[in-house]
């Protein structure tokens, strides 16, 4: 596939690099895929994700069926499949970053401490524990994911979506910014939670404000494209 390889295959291992140079992929563990129409471009089963390249991304199609590439897809496909049947995400990304997995071996749920948390959909869930690369693990995922754009994995990690790979990336370095910033005010006391007034309060002036986006000098808005 070296020739033919899709930009897709390139931006999977573009990603899983990043995210190994970030310290949320260590070794082999963790997955990394990117929807594109009906395909779905996925780090293979055993890879080392801080030395991926185009070349060693798999392609499938929506039923799980390879249609390029030199190795078997990652055994957590059956879960990133699940949540493309069930939700508008473009691209997945499964870590084990260690902020992450150490709550999600202590929590029931990561609660909301800094309105940036809101970008995940507000408390983040923590899945009940089922081995790695079963179908109870993908429902369990799929259903804990519902209105929310990331999950923790009881004692295994974590799991975050985006519309675009980029936005997934993203959205796994805020989980992890998220999860040590509970474990820092966790040792210096008690956390205190946003209340759901306090966080409606914050949507309601982001919405009002244009929280996020770049504002030329001509008024109009833009977009912030981090």
């Amino acid at each position: 596939m070296s020739s033919t390889a899709p930009a897709e295959c390139a931006r999977v291992a573009q990603a899983s690099r990043r995210l190994a140079e970030e310290g949320l992929l260590i070794g082999t563990a963790g997955n990394v895929s990117l929807r594109f129409g009906d395909l779905v471009a996925v780090t293979p089963t055993g890879a080392v994700l801080g030395e991926m390249s185009a070349d060693d991304v798999t392609v499938v199609d929506l039923a799980g069926e390879i249609v390029a590439g030199r190795y078997a897809p990652t055994s957590e496909l059956g879960l990133h499949l699940d949540v493309y049947h069930a939700y508008p995400a473009r691209a997945i990304v499964h870590t084990h970053a260690p902020k992450s997995t150490a709550l999600g071996c202590v929590l029931d749920e990561l609660p909301v401490l800094h309105y940036q948390q809101l970008l995940l959909g507000g408390a983040t869930p923590v899945v009940p524990f089922h081995p790695f690369g079963t179908p109870e693990l993908a429902q369990a995922v799929r259903e804990a994911l519902r209105g929310k754009q990331s999950a923790l994995l009881a004692n295994h990690g974590a799991v975050a979506l985006g519309a675009s790979m980029e936005q997934a990336v993203e959205n796994a370095l805020l989980l992890e910014w998220a999860c040590a910033l509970y474990i820092d005010a966790n040792a210096i006391g008690k956390p205190r939670p946003l209340s759901n007034e306090q966080q409606a309060a914050v949507i309601e002036v982001a919405l009002r404000t244009g929280y996020g986006t770049r504002k030329p000098l001509d008024g109009s808005l833009e977009k912030d494209r981090q």
